[in-house]
C-alpha cells in the first residue's frame, strides 16, 4: 500500500465514519457503477473473440489507477468490474430503448440517493465529493477495503478504514508522522 493511497484513504474515511453510511456507500457505488456502464454497453466490438463494451474501454484507465494505488484492492475491484460489465452487457442485450434508459436513470438516482441518505442522516455532514471531487475515485477502494476487512484479507486496511469514534482523536491521527488532516 503506497503512502499516497494511505493519505487519500485517511482523508476519505474522515467523511465516512458511521458504519451505516459505509453500507449505504456499498449499495450506492454498486448501483452507480452499473448505471454508468449500462448505456455504454450499447456500443461494443469484438477483440480476439471477446465482446468488449465501450464501458470496459472507458473503465480501463480508472481500473489501472486503482491497481497502481493498491494492487490487491485494485485486483478485487477489477474482478467485480468484469462481473458488472458483463451484467450490463446482458441487460443491454435484453432491455432496449426507453426501458434501458429508464433502468439507467433508476440505478443512478437510487445510487445517488443512497449516498445522500448516508451522509445526511448518518454522518450529518456533506458528501466528501463537495470538498474533494477526487473522492469519486476512492469510493470503490473504500468499499473493497471494507469487503477485504470483513473477509479477513489484508488486515493492514483495518487500521486505515476503521475510524476512531472518540471525539478527541481523528482517523488521520493513526498514521504516525503523517501531517495530513481534514481541512
Amino acid at each position: 500500500m503506497n503512502a499516497m493511497f494511505r493519505r487519500q484513504m485517511v482523508d476519505y474515511v474522515e467523511y465516512h465514519r458511521d458504519p451505516r453510511n459505509g453500507l449505504m456507500h456499498v449499495l450506492g457505488i454498486i448501483l452507480l457503477f452499473l448505471g454508468a456502464v449500462l448505456p455504454l454497453s450499447l456500443w461494443h466490438f469484438d477483440a480476439f473473440g471477446v465482446r468488449i463494451s465501450l464501458g470496459a474501454v472507458l473503465a480501463l484507465p480508472v481500473l489501472l489507477y486503482w491497481l497502481l494505488l493498491d494492487a490487491a484492492l485494485g485486483a478485487g475491484i477489477l474482478a467485480f468490474a468484469v462481473v458488472f460489465l458483463s451484467v450490463a452487457m446482458m441487460i443491454a442485450d435484453h432491455v432496449h430503448g426507453l426501458g434501458l434508459w429508464a433502468l439507467f436513470a433508476a440505478l443512478v438516482i437510487l445510487g445517488l440517493v443512497s449516498q445522500a441518505v448516508g451522509h445526511k442522516f448518518f454522518e450529518r455532514n456533506n458528501p466528501s465529493l463537495l470538498d474533494h471531487p477526487a473522492h469519486l475515485f476512492l469510493g470503490p477502494m473504500f468499499v473493497m477495503a471494507k469487503l477485504y476487512m470483513a473477509l479477513g484479507f489484508k488486515p493492514s486496511v483495518a487500521d486505515l478504514i476503521t475510524p476512531d469514534w472518540s471525539p478527541d482523536r481523528l482517523a488521520s491521527d493513526r498514521l504516525q508522522g503523517d501531517q495530513h488532516s481534514r481541512p
